[in-house]
């Protein structure tokens, strides 16, 4: 019991102690913690001033077991307070961050090439520093908001949507008046003096693991009413990037050291006025709710085939969905795309628009061969420069792929367990859209490694599979085709058995 000289009416007064910094240390404290504190700060009162009794609340624990007390509770809400803002950051972050990539971004860069008697003229380079994930038709889509005041008085290579309301302006009619502008890339074969290098592609970039030389797109702005030197320039801000639907995240424009050029001759180098990025990175969370694609298993060693899950990809269009042998997927025009891009699937138990079959087919003495292939089930969709990447610890020893193009990803120089395959130009590199030729396959030889390879527990399956730069849903890992008890079989013990009956037909001979 706490002593009697401590059991005594108490005054709580504002100046004594800090009650504002109490309560935010205790959200409802209790009357143990409330007297903890008042004998700690040696709180002494006498009977003419008190506020209330305590004479008949009594205490086991002494003053420095309050004191611990006190610490203990403190420290307990501080860690909990700490979790969950650590859980909160790696949950942020997580969404736009790729293992597989981990340094992929698109990278928007502005060089103010000269200035202006109202502005500057500068080039507007993106640059899609992805491995395996492009942008497909119809291609991106950049906006931002200006600063100031800022309009466009022309572009090269790239357009506005709209012009806004450049009703102010008499004589020369700016590009675009907008606050917020927005700018898609020109389409192939518009005339010479509206193009600029590296435009004009419909929005298309591919993936620079793929192609380098297709996965920069540019343009040129002329921009009026702005600052004309490089204390007075503001920078745009909130950046938006589609590619082509949502998904991407932009951050804010930081200024960089001037780009550096070098002549047609190459022996005179020069730089830009001033220069600024943008970095943008996707998330497959924002892109959509459920997978765009899944994957199936099936082995040589088991009938059983190991279809997706169901629903994989959800199963919201389920009501519109055609079956593959009715009228209506021979209809005409049926592979026409629609504006929004809304997908016309084939009727399956998964939904989805792709679906990637791994099938181990022929297990060799130092050799193992798989088939890849990938089917298309969405009617109004076919896939030009498609990737598909699949991690597997033995892709570190390919011998040879057939069909298809394959490049090694090695984000982390000390793994090799992962690589892309992509269709061979002219080729296969067109999936069609659903129907007898929407699909492509390949076969993959790999050399075996002895201390790891085995046929058992669903080894010989991918670990991760992307089709187009998305993750797809595998299936539970109790369902992938398991090795039959025959095949454990020691294979010395069947010798020995095959010996002794030898042995025993030689005897009776």
């Amino acid at each position: 019991m706490v002593r009697s000289h401590w059991k005594r009416r108490l005054v709580f007064k504002a100046d004594q102690i800090n009650m504002q910094s109490f309560a935010s240390r205790f959200r409802k404290p209790s009357v143990e913690k409330v007297v903890c504190v008042y004998l700690l700060n040696g709180l002494t009162t006498s009977r003419d001033d008190w506020s209330g009794d305590l004479d008949t609340m009594e205490f086991d624990e002494s003053a420095k077991d309050c004191y611990q007390s006190l610490q203990r509770s403190l420290l307990a809400e501080m860690k909990f307070i700490f979790l969950i803002a650590l859980v909160f950051v790696m949950v942020s972050r997580a969404a736009a961050y790729d293992p597989l990539d981990p340094n992929g971004n698109i990278t928007i860069k502005w060089d103010v090439m000269s200035w202006t008697p109202d502005g500057y003229v500068a080039t507007v380079t993106m640059s899609n520093f992805q491995m395996y994930r492009h942008i497909i038709s119809p291609g991106w889509t950049l906006s931002w908001s200006w600063a100031k005041k800022e309009v466009l008085w022309s572009m090269v290579g790239a357009q506005t949507t709209e012009q806004g309301d450049c009703s102010k302006f008499k004589g020369n009619i700016p590009h675009c008046c907008k606050k917020t502008p927005t700018v898609v890339d020109l389409l192939p074969g518009v005339p010479y003096n509206q193009q600029f290098s590296n435009c004009c592609k419909g929005g298309v970039m591919a993936a620079w693991g793929q192609d380098p030389t297709a996965s920069v797109s540019a343009f040129q702005v002329s921009v009026g009413l702005a600052g004309t030197s490089n204390k007075t320039v503001k920078l745009p801000k909130n950046f938006t990037l589609l590619g082509p639907g949502p998904g991407y995240t932009c951050g804010p424009a930081k200024i960089v050291p001037s780009t550096v050029f070098l002549t047609p001759d190459r022996r005179r180098k020069t730089q830009a006025l001033m220069t600024w990025n943008v970095t943008c990175t996707y998330s497959q969370f924002l892109a959509s709710k459920n997978p765009t694609c899944c994957v199936s298993f099936s082995s040589f060693y088991n009938e059983t085939i190991t279809p997706c899950p169901t629903c994989a990809c959800g199963c919201q269009n389920k009501n519109s969905c055609v079956k593959s042998n009715s009228k209506e997927s021979h209809k005409k025009g049926i592979n026409t795309p629609k504006k929004d891009n809304t997908p016309l699937l084939q009727c399956t138990h998964h939904m989805c628009p792709i679906r990637v079959h791994w099938h181990v087919k022929v297990n060799y003495r130092d050799y193992w061969r798989a088939k890849v292939a990938v089917t298309n089930f969405n009617y109004r969709m076919n896939y030009t420069e498609w990737t598909l990447v699949v991690q597997h610890p033995n892709l570190n020893n390919v011998t040879r792929v057939f069909s298809f193009d394959y490049k090694p990803l090695v984000p982390y120089e000390s793994i090799n367990d992962t690589g892309m395959f992509y269709g061979m130009k002219f080729y296969n590199d067109l999936l069609m859209e659903a129907g007898p030729f929407g699909n492509v396959q390949s076969e993959v030889l790999l050399q075996k490694d002895k201390n790891t390879f085995s046929l058992k527990q669903g080894w010989a399956f991918p670990r991760k599979v992307y089709f187009n730069g998305d993750e797809c849903m595998l299936p539970p890992p109790d369902t992938y085709p398991y090795l039959p008890n025959s095949a454990y079989a020691n294979p010395t013990s069947i010798l020995s058995m095959a010996a002794s009956l030898l042995f025993i037909l030689l005897s009776m001979g």
